[in-house]
């Protein structure tokens, strides 16, 4: 069924005077309300003409992406068809290709200038373009009856060569005159067509109406009726400034889609008016079509009040994200029950001029509060409110959903109600609301909202290490297949940008913004110590310096120099950056962190096997599948941070390589989740050795109660485990001690041990010291020797698969213990009675 056929079976618009699309009046208020000043450069009212312009940087036109080529292309930053053809066939990579080929045309491309027609007569050689035989149209002409006469070597004397190039007659249009009547290639083929059905047809009220022939950066609204013409106009000038960028193929494609439609205030919808038209056609006759009809309601008066509407565009309320505006465009404050709530908003929202994130927190806060307060006799008059209606409204914040239905977060619930609080206290302040009662006020020891506490078995976030490890292992993937940047790098080189963004977030912990934004020189060598010099833009602390390994420095220093290499073809504005936009149409100007999030789930979704930790409950014990959507940018932060409270960095030197203000911040890097502990404490409880390193076994009850005591293993001496490890009665040389109870979770910890009591040994024998303080040392070398010997021999004993488990328990116990706040040896030193 046509598009015609399809709107006559339509009702009609439903408007208060259908007729008036007929009479002219709708087109008449088009008219009157049309920008003349929209796009000076680019749009010509005289004939309906848009050509884009690469000086104007909101249209998506620029030059062919070839360096050496000057054809204009849209969208932006892509090949001519000459130059995609060519580049299709060289081997070169597309960036390489761009830099290095130089285009030479066997046929004339659009706008270009066509050979001249070769008949010279005087010294004068004829300025119009070649038609056929070398000759133009005329010339051609005349060779042709001179020739069917047999006269064909005296036609040259009668002939005389043309000075000028008459233009086509279809306005505007650019290419040449290369027939007899006067009419380009193009309008030529297309008259004939329509001689075939109008045999009568005249030429010059034909070309009237008929658009130039386009390029890639042109579109023409003559093919549409007159009223649809003007709509489509309208719409186009009132969505333009809430577009981040103008493409005008995508208007091109419009026009041609809405052939049949007479009217845009329409009921059928945009799939069924441009049914051939891709997503991005249809989003942009979306936007056109809300702007008419917005129009059309206000030309026939069934628009809302303009104190019931506030326009988020006029307020210049965008969003930080690429796609432009945040949508509603509109907010309709009628939702708003008491007129007195409703018209705070709107002044403060006009006299403030709010960001968008601001506005949607304080704009959620008020309908709460709207509805909470409209279940409340007299709250439409403000001096009538009390105390209690702010009891109410604090209510509905603390039981407040999210649009999908599921309970807000404590953070989301806090940041409403302050937003709603902050602009009552603004109507006070900016005596809009001056007739407020003053017992509508916020108790901040009643109306709290209190924090949850938190699921200890949904703190971590790290990426396990194992996982890691088998990301590392197909790091070959990453940045082939669905990676963003492939239309301006070529593969190799976007393969090496991803990985190198990989190492650095796996080896240095920053913030996937802190990574992106690293300026070119980001690497500072002091002391033989090569430092990643970075900006904590959370903080606001800049020029921040972390020490990295060696492998790390050198990946930065791979892909800086292959991106130096690439900088001809590259935006200028991210000249400054490790990591450069890679168009010029970005909004800042380096890389988007949704290319890094994107690119990171294609890859992490096209490795085959990605394996978690632990097996499955069945007998051949298979290992258990990993969550993917645990793996995105930021949690390699939490990861780095985990490896090394994992390898027992003390506190205060991972907060300052977290770059953490707050050392109570940092200390959740070292919390484990309850499960995770307690499967920890029930694998290690079985594998509690004495100090003799013979098996002693004990329960998860008497694990955790003697697991705080010492720092080098379990104590069950019943007086030390009371004061809570303080007590040692042999003054902690715990090898000796019958009590004694480590496990392999503290190899670690007793390898250090050894390894002071060794140097302390060495020490002693150097300051001639006693023989029973040398002999005291090496039998607790001896006896901690013997129980590492014996743990060491137990594990080796196990199987794989088990083994594999108890290192991983271990590690969280001492993840764990790191997180304490005691200390390693909680000696005491009690002063003499009466010394200074």
């Amino acid at each position: 069924m046509s598009i015609s056929s399809a709107l006559s079976r339509l009702p009609a618009p439903r408007t208060e005077n259908a007729g008036d699309l007929n009479n002219g009046g709708w087109a008449a208020w088009l008219q009157g309300h049309l920008d003349p000043a929209w796009r000076p450069s680019e749009w010509r009212p005289d004939c309906w003409l848009f050509t884009g312009s690469v000086q104007e940087p909101r249209s998506s036109v620029s030059l062919c992406r070839t360096v050496a080529c000057d054809t204009v292309v849209s969208p932006a930053n892509a090949f001519c068809p000459f130059c995609k053809e060519e580049q299709k066939r060289s081997p070169l990579p597309a960036a390489e290709f761009a830099r290095t080929f130089v285009p030479v045309r066997n046929r004339v491309a659009f706008g270009g200038v066509p050979e001249q027609c070769r008949f010279t007569k005087g010294g004068q050689r004829c300025v119009r373009p070649r038609h056929c035989k070398g000759l133009c149209v005329m010339h051609y002409t005349q060779w042709k009856t001179h020739t069917t006469r047999k006269l064909a070597g005296q036609w040259e004397d009668t002939a005389v060569p043309y000075a000028d190039t008459p233009a086509c007659p279809v306005p505007a249009c650019p290419l040449p005159s290369v027939q007899v009547r006067g009419l380009c290639r193009h309008h030529a083929r297309c008259f004939r067509e329509h001689r075939r059905t109008h045999p009568d047809a005249a030429l010059a009220p034909w070309a009237a109406q008929q658009p130039p022939y386009l390029a890639p950066h042109q579109f023409s609204l003559l093919p549409l009726p007159e009223l649809l013409r003007y709509e489509v106009l309208y719409g186009l000038q009132q969505a333009d400034p809430w577009l981040r960028i103008f493409n005008p193929p995508h208007v091109r494609r419009m026009v041609r889609d809405l052939n049949g439609v007479t009217t845009l205030i329409s009921d059928i919808t945009d799939q069924h008016m441009c049914p051939r038209s891709t997503s991005d056609v249809l989003r942009m006759l979306g936007r056109v079509r809300t702007a008419v009809r917005a129009a059309h309601a206000e030309h026939i008066g069934t628009a809302p009040a303009k104190d019931d509407v506030l326009d988020l565009r006029a307020l210049g309320q965008r969003s930080r994200t690429p796609v432009g505006i945040r949508t509603p465009k509109t907010v309709d404050l009628r939702t708003i029950k008491q007129r007195w709530l409703r018209d705070l908003l709107r002044t403060w929202t006009i006299q403030q001029r709010p960001g968008a994130d601001e506005f949607g927190r304080t704009l959620r806060g008020v309908e709460l509060a709207s509805r909470a307060l409209a279940l409340r006799p007299g709250t439409d008059d403000p001096a009538r409110l009390r105390y209690d209606d702010v009891t109410a409204v604090v209510e509905a914040f603390r039981t407040a959903l999210k649009l999908d239905g599921e309970p807000a977060g404590w953070n989301y619930r806090m940041s409403i109600a302050s937003h709603f609080f902050a602009l009552i206290d603004y109507g006070r302040r900016s005596g809009v609301a001056n007739k407020l009662s003053a017992a509508f006020v916020r108790d901040p020891a009643a109306h709290r909202i209190p924090q949850e506490e938190a699921n200890e078995d949904e703190i971590g976030k790290a990426i396990p290490e194992p996982v890691i490890r088998q990301l590392d292992a197909h790091l070959d993937l990453l940045g082939r297949g669905r990676a963003r940047g492939r239309r301006t790098l070529a593969s190799e080189d976007l393969q090496l940008m991803y990985r190198t963004l990989y190492i650095l977030l796996r080896d240095t912990g920053r913030r996937p913004p802190e990574i992106l934004s690293l300026p070119r020189d980001c690497l500072e060598i002091r002391h033989d110590q090569t430092s990643l010099v970075w900006n904590n833009h959370k903080a606001r602390r800049h020029r921040r310096r972390l020490p990295i390994t060696a492998p790390t420095a050198q990946a930065i220093r791979t892909w800086r120099t292959r991106r130096d290499q690439l900088q001809p073809s590259l935006p200028h504005a991210g000249a400054d950056y490790l990591f450069p936009a890679l168009t010029p149409l970005a909004t800042r100007p380096y890389l988007h962190t949704s290319y890094l999030s994107e690119t990171l789930r294609h890859w992490v979704d096209s490795i085959p096997h990605l394996h978690g930790e632990g097996t499955d409950t069945d007998t051949q014990g298979n290992p258990l599948s990993f969550d993917r959507s645990l793996i995105y940018a930021y949690a390699f932060r939490h990861s780095y941070a985990q490896r090394h409270a994992d390898a027992g960095t003390p506190l205060d030197v991972l907060r300052e390589l977290m770059d953490h203000k707050s050392v109570s911040t940092t200390q959740r890097y070292y919390t484990v989740s309850l499960k995770r502990k307690r499967d920890a404490v029930t694998k290690l409880a079985a594998h509690v050795v004495d100090n003799h390193g013979r098996p002693s076994p004990c329960s998860d009850t008497a694990y955790e109660l003697r697991s705080v005591a010492v720092p080098y293993g379990g104590c069950t001496e019943p007086s030390n485990v009371k004061a809570g490890g303080s007590s040692c009665p042999i003054r902690f040389q715990c090898a000796g001690c019958g009590f004694y109870r480590p496990d392999p979770s503290y190899l670690p910890a007793i390898e250090q041990h050894l390894n002071e009591l060794r140097a302390d040994r060495e020490t002693a024998q150097a300051m001639d010291a006693a023989e029973f303080v040398i002999i005291n040392l090496t039998a607790q070398i001896t006896a901690f020797e013997q129980v590492t010997d014996r743990m060491r021999r137990h594990l080796a004993s196990l199987p794989a698969a088990e083994r594999q488990e108890i290192e991983e328990a271990s590690t969280v116990l001492r993840r764990a213990r790191a997180g304490n706040a005691h200390s390693l040896l909680p000696l005491t030193v009690i002063s003499s009675t009466g010394s200074a």
